[in-house]
């Protein structure tokens, strides 16, 4: 049994994405702050894909359970997880080696120190220590969030898009819809590190498009969406909440760091090519489909 690839899912898909999120963006716009509501009004936001891509599944009589719930290979899990991690490090090692951040910030690092009851550790200990405590349980409530993103990106659009369009054109596609998908809050809240926001707008949505080309690789290689869920919750996790927080403001630094400065775009970029010079390796989720009918 052929899987017919058709514009009406992804349209419907996208229609009910953009409406669902139009509510969390009109919340989030009027009081200009991504961090609202307690931060309930950014996670609403984030589970507008999700939801739309089970409410989709039910419009087209579609099994909620070939979103790719399916866990996969272990080592597909693992290597998500890592990535991310990987070019940050890279990103900030270039950063606070040309002296475009600094490294680290004591301030943070005292606040650390308090909050844990660890003043009278070294402060090299400290960073170590939270390091790992957030790097591990930090995952939780990162991939929490990021699950609502992830079942509509990798559940359900790159499975759908893979049916019509090969590798390449699949990730340009989902990681362009999924840059503006962003755009309002860019523009129009603080969803951004200070820079004019064509400047943010611009490195965000390089960094975007060119993760979207491994979050896809992953996606097909080990037809889990869960891998899509670590690669995301990594990626925030590793970025906003421990390597921008350790970086000493030299002035400019707002231009170099996170995901609205230019250096981890061009790193993300070198991922990509990666990623994208072996996509040989995979097999289209049609395909396996295919061949279990």
């Amino acid at each position: 049994m052929k899987n017919i690839f058709t514009r009406r899912p992804i349209i419907t898909f996208l229609v009910i994405t953009f409406a669902l999120s139009s509510i969390f963006y009109s919340l989030i716009i009027h009081t200009g702050k991504l961090g609202s509501g307690f931060n309930l009004y950014v996670t609403g936001l984030m589970w507008c894909p999700g939801l739309s891509a089970l409410i989709t599944s039910l419009i087209l009589g579609r099994k909620i359970s070939e979103l790719g719930w399916q866990w996969g290979e272990a080592k597909y899990q693992l290597r998500s997880y890592l990535i991310p991690l990987l070019y940050a490090f890279i990103s900030y090692i270039i950063i606070w080696s040309i002296g475009w951040g600094g490294f680290y910030n004591k301030e943070f690092v005292t606040q650390i120190a308090t909050s844990f009851g660890w003043t009278k550790l070294p402060s090299g200990f400290i960073i170590f220590f939270f390091f790992i405590i957030t790097g591990i349980f930090g995952m939780a409530g990162n991939a929490a969030a990021a699950m609502g993103e992830e079942i509509g990106w990798r559940g359900f659009l790159v499975p759908e898009l893979s049916k019509k369009f090969n590798y390449t054109k699949t990730s340009l596609i989902v990681g362009s819809i999924w840059a503006v998908w962003h755009f309002p809050i860019l523009i129009f809240a603080d969803y951004n590190s200070g820079t004019p926001y064509w400047y943010g707008l611009t490195c965000f949505t390089v960094m975007i498009i060119s993760i979207s080309f491994v979050f896809t690789w992953f996606r097909l290689k080990s037809n889990s969406l869960w891998t899509g869920v670590i690669l995301h919750a990594s990626h925030n996790l590793f970025i906003q909440a421990i390597f921008t927080r350790l970086t000493i403001d030299k002035g400019n630094t707002k231009y170099f760091i996170d995901e609205f400065g230019i250096v981890l775009p061009i790193v993300c970029l070198c991922f990509a090519i990666y990623f994208w010079s072996n996509r040989s390796q995979l097999i289209s989720i049609p395909n396996e489909i295919d061949n279990r009918h």
